[in-house]
């Protein structure tokens, strides 16, 4: 169960960092973006900034989940340790 745990926990974590990864370079096209594009500001822009804007809304709300499912494997990391100690203890004492 603990194995299981962690392998969720790394597997969270490596999730995580690609999303990051790809907030930033998404981020950077979108100022890239905004630096190179005209003054203009036709619909067409606005619908797609609109998109891409709640494209990254989504992101990040997706990011703050795993970040919240993250901290709550960790939290039952640690539990599993201490349980883990405690029944290594019991057995040690057992076996005496």
């Amino acid at each position: 169960m603990y194995e299981k745990a962690l392998a969720t926990n790394q597997r969270l974590k490596s999730r995580l960092q690609t999303s990051k990864q790809e907030l930033t370079v998404i981020q950077d096209q979108v100022q890239r973006a905004q630096k190179e594009r005209p003054g203009d500001s036709s619909s067409d822009m606005l619908e797609a900034e609109k998109k891409e804007s709640w494209s990254l809304k989504k992101r990040i709300s997706d990011m703050e989940e795993q970040l919240k499912a993250k901290a709550e494997l960790k939290m039952e990391n640690q539990r599993l340790k201490d349980e883990n100690g405690a029944l290594i203890r019991v057995i040690t004492k057992l076996s005496k």
